[in-house]
């Protein structure tokens, strides 16, 4: 969540923590018996730390909430309030740089015998050495001939981790915000950088070993916390070297791509390699699915099509892991390149600024927010909206859904359109049957990896299907062979098995 674009306590233009909170009740009311509320039960807030920038990413001060978003006693409240409904906040935390104006780096920066002067890198010359995608990494400094380090842009200088201090500092950031903010964890930023070994820029053993310290730290001073981190590659055993004692988890990149990629073309051989991968390859729900996120053209935009966002959003929830939705999705909101059009204020109703904001909102609301938005959607029991409340809603209240294994299955599917994959947990199953493609007429499955029963096993009930009648003639054997007569395009069914 952009807390910038979510809701405008004050009439600024610019959301912040107070909005947030007043708005919790959208994301979950704390009734379990309800099924109004969105359900999500973290959210995990883009930076709020004071930074020189909008969006966050270029930190001054790492230890209190920047005055445009509201106070430290504002953040204390939103947790507060966001723990009595059941939902944790996670906050963004940017290790890899600082800004340009923080003043450990102003400071390194106009004297060379600073405290902090090696809390960044520097060099006399300039190194021909390049960032890891062959940009200039290194940066001019504006008072003296000397260089120095910077991964992304010349106003975001890295923090040098092979400096014991740094490390230090950094550890009492976190703990300050689990101790003394109560925050419940973190989304690491731009993890693969943080060190870099001599040509070794990314990924490099350094890294890993700052991550886990880092990781350690966490843990220590809160047991129940949760970390994600951001990791983009998607070569083979990239991924495989962050686990086991890093982070809990990670964003799935690989599968996001693939889920919006066999959406849009409705092509599911890719979903299905990236699935199996994820499923193999990373510990058991320690893989974050997603669609889109903040830095992406959002996933309304690049499959311009409902029906297939839809598809989309029911192969992500059904998935194990923590899944993550980015703000605005669950009601197809809109947004491409540049990032400040990714990043637009949250479309609550038909009134003025979308119901956002009573003043002029800091960035203009997407075209359509008169006629899509939430309060529109909640009204239509076919909204999207309402297909993401349903999904979320399931998986909460099925262990299956929520913790279960995951098996993918082999069926008799010549299109390349279809997925199937099976949830357990230990008596309770559920089959969820994925067609990204046009209708499909009869699917077989010759063999289900259900514990073996001398009752056998039968579909209780059509859990849930989209559109309503996606699939029609399930059907399960006693020798676990399964069959589905038809499947709806772009169709998504959920079907509970039970022992007869």
């Amino acid at each position: 969540m952009f807390v910038r674009s979510f809701y405008d306590s004050d009439g600024d233009g610019i959301g912040d923590l107070r909005g947030l909170t007043s708005r919790l009740d959208y994301i979950n009311d704390g009734n379990p018996q309800s099924t109004t509320s969105l359900g999500a039960n973290c959210i995990w807030l883009m930076p709020i730390d004071k930074a020189m920038s909008y969006h966050g990413y270029d930190v001054v001060d790492y230890y209190h909430v920047d005055p445009h978003y509201g106070t430290d006693d504002d953040f204390r409240n939103l947790v507060a309030e966001a723990h009595r409904r059941g939902i944790h906040i996670i906050v963004d935390f940017v290790p890899n740089h600082s800004g340009s104006q923080n003043p450990w780096f102003q400071s390194a920066l106009r004297d060379p015998h600073s405290p902090y002067r090696n809390w960044y890198r520097w060099s006399k010359t300039l190194p021909e050495q390049k960032g890891p995608w062959g940009q200039q990494a290194w940066h001019k400094s504006p008072l003296r001939d000397e260089y120095y380090y910077g991964v992304f842009w010349h106003e975001m200088p890295d923090l040098n981790y092979k400096t014991p201090a740094v490390r230090g500092e950094m550890r009492k950031v976190l703990t300050y915000w689990l101790k003394e903010m109560h925050a419940d964890g973190f989304r690491f930023d731009a993890i693969p950088y943080l060190v870099e070994d001599g040509e070794r820029l990314q990924h490099s053993r350094g890294t890993h070993d700052v991550l886990r310290q880092l990781g350690k730290a966490i843990r220590a001073a809160a047991p129940e916390s949760f970390t994600v981190g951001e990791m983009t590659d998607e070569a083979s055993g990239v991924m495989e070297s962050y686990y086991p004692d890093q982070l809990d988890s990670y964003f799935a990149f690989g599968v996001a791509r693939a889920t919006v990629q066999a959406a849009a073309t409705g092509d599911a051989r890719g979903f299905l390699k990236a699935v199996a991968r994820a499923n193999e390859k990373f510990p058991p729900r320690r893989w974050s699915p997603f669609l889109t996120n903040h830095d992406q053209s959002r996933v309304m935009t690049v499959l311009g099509d409902e029906a297939k966002a839809r598809v989309a959003a029911s192969a992500m929830l059904m998935l194990p892991g923590m899944p993550f939705l980015y703000y605005g999705e669950e009601i197809g909101m809109l947004g491409a390149k540049p990032d400040e059009m990714i990043r637009t204020p949250m479309q609550w109703d038909s009134v003025a600024n979308g119901g956002f904001t009573t003043g002029a909102p800091w960035e203009p609301l997407q075209g359509d927010w008169k006629t899509k938005n939430v309060a529109v959607q909640e009204g239509d029991r076919a909204s999207l909206l309402n297909h993401y409340k349903t999904l979320i809603h399931l998986r909460n209240a099925n262990k299956a859904l929520n913790i279960g294994s995951l098996a993918l299955i082999s069926t008799d599917d010549t299109t390349g359109t279809i997925a199937v994959w099976l949830r357990t947990s230990n008596d309770t199953s559920f089959l969820v049957v994925v067609n990204f493609g046009g209708h499909h007429d009869p699917l077989y499955m010759p063999k289900l990896p259900l514990r073996v029963s001398d009752q056998g096993y039968r579909f209780e009930s059509l859990t849930y299907a989209d559109p309503a009648h996606a699939c029609t003639g399930a059907f399960i054997s006693a020798n676990m062979e399964a069959q589905v007569r038809s499947i709806a395009a772009q169709g998504v069914c959920v079907l509970k098995l039970r022992p007869r």
